[in-house]
C-alpha cells in the first residue's frame, strides 16, 4: 500500500448487513478448496456444490447470484450469509481489499456503503496490510 495513510490502523467489525453480499450483479470467485469447504459445511458433496452454486467464469470459478445479485448463499430473512464461517477469501478480506484502501477517500466510501468499515474493533495496519494482500480487488 503506498503512503499507508491508514497508518496505524482502521476500525471494522461485520455487521452481517449484507450490502457486500447483495445488490449489483458481481463475482464471488472461489478455489476449488473453498468449493471444498463450503461443501463439507453444508454436508453436500463437492460435485453437488459445483453443478447448484458455482459458474465457470473463463476458466475460473464464481459463486452464483440469485437474479437480483445477490450472493445464493446470503439469506435476507435471516439477515446473513448461511457458510459465513467458511465463507470464501474474498469475503473474509472484505473490506481490506486494494479497492478500497488506495486512498481516504476510497476508504471513506466504503465506510458510507459498509456500518462495519470505519467502526468496531481495531485492524492494525499490518494485518490491513496482510488481508488486503490475499486478494487484490
Amino acid at each position: 500500500m503506498s503512503g499507508q495513510w491508514y497508518a496505524p490502523g482502521l476500525n471494522f467489525t461485520c455487521t452481517r448487513c449484507g450490502n457486500c453480499c447483495t445488490g449489483a450483479p458481481g463475482y464471488v470467485w472461489v478455489s476449488a478448496g473453498e468449493v471444498e469447504s463450503i461443501a463439507e459445511f453444508r454436508g453436500e458433496e463437492v460435485t453437488v456444490i459445483q453443478q447448484q452454486f458455482v459458474r465457470l467464469v473463463g476458466t475460473s470459478m464464481s459463486l452464483v447470484e440469485r437474479p437480483n445479485g445477490d450472493c445464493i448463499f446470503y439469506d435476507r430473512e435471516k439477515k446473513g450469509c448461511t457458510i459465513y464461517p467458511v465463507r470464501p477469501r474474498q469475503c473474509r478480506t472484505w473490506p481490506f481489499w486494494h479497492s478500497n484502501l488506495r486512498h481516504r477517500a476510497a476508504w471513506e466510501e466504503t465506510c458510507k456503503i459498509c456500518p462495519g468499515a470505519g467502526r468496531g474493533s481495531f485492524v492494525p495496519a499490518e494485518e490491513v496490510e496482510r488481508l488486503a494482500a490475499v486478494i487484490r480487488l
